[in-house]
């Protein structure tokens, strides 16, 4: 058995893991870890910020993520906070595991803390990310959720601003709503965590690095303990002769993808 782990990005299909976000994840890596991104398809949205975006991409995630357990890969990790088509990825994969960066930043956060506080870019997003709080079981370990009042295009544009706001709602939320842990709630507001924590004095999720790192905790459990995606209830995958009967590989454009 290989002792390298290799990632899929799951990002939306005009945008990659690679750029800044690739960079400011790698160096939390394990030295063993590779990931990577499939090329973007140039088309489609570039963030996710609306339910409707979502939609129009669920169908190039997956095929991408089936994809890449077809090519051999160990897991894939989704690139939105809002974890789109997590629960759809893992009914889909049969050998690898799927990760997405709000359930494993608060399963991390509830760990390392009693409570945590989501920091948003914008008021808009909180209901969506409210409902995978309860969904997740974190009800009672959610102190708050600050919005920043910045997109996700906004947070490197400029990066003074987006730290400050950030720094400003991270106060807040451990002063005020007695937050043990803050989690950053968008892939994008990555290379900010450290300095804020250091700051703070208290525990400062990286979204994206959460994900990544969780990814490769749970592909050393199935290689160690055999543990991965029970098939058995919410994640049984779909019967390939429905798929094939139905026409949905040609319907798609899935192609083999289920032989």
């Amino acid at each position: 058995m290989s002792e390298h782990i290799r990632l899929r990005w799951a990002m939306p299909p005009r945008t990659t893991g690679k750029g800044g976000l690739h960079e400011a994840v790698a160096k939390y890596l394990d030295p063993r870890t590779v990931i990577d991104s499939p090329e973007p398809a140039g088309r489609g949205p570039g963030h996710l910020e609306y339910h409707f975006y979502q939609a129009l991409i669920m169908v190039d995630m997956l095929r991408s993520i089936k994809q890449a357990e077809r090519e051999g890969y160990d897991g894939a990790v989704i690139g939105c906070f809002y974890d789109p088509g997590l629960r759809e990825a893992r009914e889909i994969v049969e050998s690898m595991v799927v990760t997405a960066p709000a359930e494993s930043a608060m399963h991390i956060a509830s760990t390392l803390g009693n409570r945590f506080s989501i920091i948003v870019g914008r008021e808009k997003w909180i209901p969506r990310m409210h409902e995978n709080v309860v969904n997740y079981g974190f009800r009672d370990r959610l102190a708050s959720f600050r919005s920043v009042d910045l997109g996700v295009p906004d947070f490197h544009q400029n990066e003074q601003l987006a730290l400050e706001r950030i720094r400003r709602a991270a106060v807040a939320a451990v002063k005020e709503d007695r937050a043990e842990v803050i989690i950053l709630g968008c892939t994008m507001q990555y290379g900010f965590f450290e300095s804020l924590q250091d700051e703070l004095g208290v525990p400062v999720i990286d979204a994206a690095v959460a994900a990544v790192k969780y990814a490769e905790f749970l592909v050393t459990l199935r290689r160690c303990a055999g543990w991965s995606h029970s098939k058995r209830g919410d994640y049984e995958s779909p019967p390939r002769d429905e798929i094939k009967a139905w026409g949905l590989d040609k319907d798609y454009h899935l192609g083999t993808l289920w032989g």
